[in-house]
């Protein structure tokens, strides 16, 4: 199923050549796909492959989800020396400034995504089709979902919904507050609710829960506590923790019953060319986190970055089933199998179990094509998620932010035995805690320290007032002119 989401990139790049866009937000771009448009959007057909397009750029957001644990002490950048992807190892120390290769990819892969919906927003007047109400609600989701990306890693950001960006107007950018583009995202989302099925038609589709799911998230790095737990409530009982979490991240267990939304790869990619990864449908991160010079059964060899630390190791306590499934320790592994490999940079004995490479999940340009999908939210992320607005807004609702922990708790420890029955500040402490043990190594946990004040306290060398969101782009500030973060 995964392959008939995707498998009209290429066609999509051809008929919508604005796309292969320059490197930046501002930039250099032609006017020829005014002639393009006029003849392209002429039927239904056209619109649902252009939509296909605007998925697309989901699959190339890997450097955000790299950070959300290397930049914490979830995990070490690693690699294969101090000087193997400079920008992640700066993120890493805390050290990081306007010049990031990585924080410049998301940056310019996030507004192709938007260039994207916008383009569908610009033509939608032109064709009138069934599921042309449906359809735009995608687009309304997909908009918000890269939008979301930005603001939470730059703060505030240009904002532009109406059309893509042309030549014309490059230099006259400014940024949105962060509130403003809060703002558009809810305004998105709330439209995507309206307009999507609760059912999914194809897998990595969005749906109207998948919509409410964001939303939730959104509010609640608004703090807007009592409007996150009413749009979360919905969702609850509508899916279901699988029993074993650690089918979960395996390739036959994409799309599960926990699912509710998954960025989609494939190992049958049109492309191989290493000038071109983000063009691949596989997923280019899980390269990354293999284990160096690996010669053994099960996994295939990798990269050996974000490699988990043993701070986060010891942190689950005895009878936690979660610490296997997040993190392989490798000595063990090898002592049992009589398994080889190699030490890289920054080795813990650890590596990172959910998005490991495993042995014949590729094919073609090996490192380029795994098809293992970004479980991006899961249904465990949303009972925690509804946990803490429950437990944090005006009036609280403790009992049911217990009861929404505690199902969380009781698939890893498999009994009732760390049922939580905290109340106040003490069961929020409990929650937050919680995810960083739930999600860990799934790209959340910066993010949610920062949200909730803990950073400082969290993250060595974070510098409270700057560190809370990354530079932006020195290409930005050379180009369009835009103010840059404090203290970069």
């Amino acid at each position: 199923m995964k392959n008939k989401l995707y498998n009209n990139f290429l066609l999509v790049l051809i008929f919508i050549g604005f796309v292969a866009c320059e490197d930046y937000v501002d930039y250099e771009a032609s006017e020829g796909y005014t002639i393009v448009a006029d003849d392209y959007f002429t039927k239904a057909a056209d619109y649902e492959a252009a939509l296909i397009g605007t998925y697309d750029p989901l699959q190339w957001n890997i450097y955000s989800v790299m950070i959300g644990d290397i930049a914490t002490s979830n995990s070490n950048c690693g690699g294969e020396s101090a000087t193997d992807v400079p920008g992640l190892q700066r993120i890493d120390d805390m050290l990081h400034n306007p010049v990031n290769d990585q924080l410049e990819s998301t940056w310019k892969w996030m507004y192709e995504g938007i260039n994207r919906a916008n383009y569908l927003v610009e033509n939608k007047d032109k064709v009138d089709f069934t599921r042309k109400t449906e359809l735009y609600g995608e687009v309304h989701f997909l908009r918000a979902y890269y939008y979301f990306e930005l603001v939470k890693i730059f703060g505030g950001v240009p904002l532009f919904t109406k059309s893509r960006l042309t030549a014309g107007d490059s230099g006259t950018l400014t940024r949105a507050t962060a509130a403003e583009v809060y703002a558009q995202i809810e305004a998105d989302l709330q439209s995507a609710i309206n307009a999507l099925p609760a059912s999914k038609s194809t897998d990595g589709r969005a749906t109207s829960y998948t919509a409410h799911a964001l939303l939730g998230k959104v509010y609640l790095y608004q703090n807007k506590f009592d409007e996150a737990a009413n749009i979360l409530e919905p969702l609850i009982g509508l899916y279901e923790l699988e029993s074993d979490l650690q089918s979960v991240f395996l390739v036959s267990g994409e799309n599960g019953s926990e699912s509710v939304f998954e960025v989609q790869h494939s190992k049958n990619s049109n492309w191989w060319d290493w000038g071109f990864p983000q063009g691949s449908e596989g997923n280019f991160g899980i390269i990354h986190h293999g284990i160096r010079g690996y010669n053994g059964t099960v996994y295939a060899q990798g990269w050996s970055f974000n490699v988990p630390t043993k701070d986060l190791y010891d942190s689950y306590v005895a009878g936690d089933s979660r610490r296997d499934v997040a993190i392989l320790d490798i000595v063990a592994w090898a002592d049992a199998t009589g398994a080889e490999y190699t030490e890289g940079y920054e080795h813990t004995g650890y590596f990172n179990h959910k998005y490991i490479p495993r042995a014949g999940a590729t094919a073609a340009q090996g490192e380029l094509n795994y098809e293992m999908n970004y479980r991006a939210i899961r249904y465990s992320d949303v009972l925690l998620m509804a946990a803490e607005a429950n437990n944090r807004k005006t009036s609280p609702d403790d009992v049911k932010a217990q009861t929404y922990l505690n199902q969380v708790r009781a698939r890893a420890f498999g009994d009732n035995s760390k049922a939580s029955s905290s109340t106040g500040a003490v069961l929020t402490q409990e929650i937050w805690d919680e995810r960083r043990l739930e999600l860990a190594m799934e790209g959340h946990h910066f993010f949610d320290l920062v949200r909730t004040g803990q950073a400082a306290t969290k993250i060595s060398g974070f510098v409270a007032g700057k560190h809370e969101v990354f530079p932006i782009p020195q290409t930005e500030i050379d180009i369009s002119g835009l103010t840059q973060n404090p203290g970069y």
